[in-house]
């Protein structure tokens, strides 16, 4: 199909997107749009405006920030994978990265415009949520941080308001691990699970076992109360909602979250 027909701006800033987007409420931002352009052409997506962000290369960037890492929010997928500081910090982000898609769209795709998409089925999303990363966004009133935790509200929703953008994401230097399961090579994954120790603490995320990323908090209390790896993966799917579709059934998902889970405790 061919996409309904829109309005395209370049912005040169930050300050000029906000103020773009400010333009029209059917307004949508452009970042690496792999996402974005196979909506367009489903027409899933009829946006009056695109806003292209794709050329703000100081919004690209990893850096140390005390004892965090500060992502900017068009670093894309590629960048992630061989960023010597992720390597050596918070390698799990980079372990992710690597798994998404094929090498165009690591090439192409940014930690910013996945995480913004709000798929349930993202793998960083996840990875962020696991983290307790927080996420910088800049709107018309200035600047505000999300907590993690509070930034995925639906499917394909978030806490971002229609004139605000992603700018920056915050993470803890962590040990951590991704595993993946999918039908396909290249594939959404049908169930994905990250395992990271958080300031001494055990913390263990799920993908695509609800409307949003998830953490498996009875996982993390068996874990806290002295469980095994096995014990505590008993409980993986623990207060979930995992779908239904052409990908697995809900119950196979369970199981296969049990299973990725005792894995990810395991290999740390």
């Amino acid at each position: 199909m061919i996409s309904t027909a829109f309005e395209y701006a370049r912005a040169a800033t930050v300050d000029e997107a906000v103020a773009l987007l400010g333009r029209d409420e059917d307004a949508k931002l452009l970042a690496g749009g792999h996402s974005l352009i196979p909506a367009l052409r489903l027409r899933f997506s009829r946006p009056s405006l695109l806003v292209d962000i794709g050329r703000l290369d100081d919004l690209r960037f990893v850096r140390e920030d005390g004892d965090r890492l500060a992502i900017g929010a068009l670093t894309r997928h590629a960048e992630l994978v061989r960023d010597p500081l992720l390597t050596q910090h918070c390698a799990v982000i980079a372990e992710a990265a690597a798994l998404i898609g094929d090498p165009q769209v690591r090439h192409r795709g940014t930690i910013g415009g996945s995480v913004a998409h709000g798929d349930p089925a993202s793998d960083l999303g996840t990875i962020l949520l696991t983290l307790d990363a927080e996420l910088v966004a800049r709107g018309p009133g200035g600047e505000r941080t999300i907590p993690a935790a509070e930034f995925f509200t639906g499917p394909f929703d978030t806490a971002l308001e229609h004139q605000e953008m992603l700018t920056e994401i915050r993470v803890p230097k962590a040990t951590g691990t991704y595993l993946k399961h999918v039908r396909r090579a290249h594939d959404w994954a049908t169930v994905g699970v990250a395992a990271a120790r958080v300031d001494g603490r055990m913390h263990v995320g799920l993908t695509s076992m609800g409307p949003t990323p998830l953490r498996a908090r009875s996982v993390e209390a068996a874990l806290a109360d002295g469980a095994s790896p096995a014990d505590a993966a008993a409980h993986a799917a623990d207060d979930t909602v995992p779908p239904t579709d052409s990908s697995a059934s809900g119950e196979y998902r369970a199981h296969l979250a049990r299973v990725l889970v005792r894995r990810a405790l395991e290999r740390l």
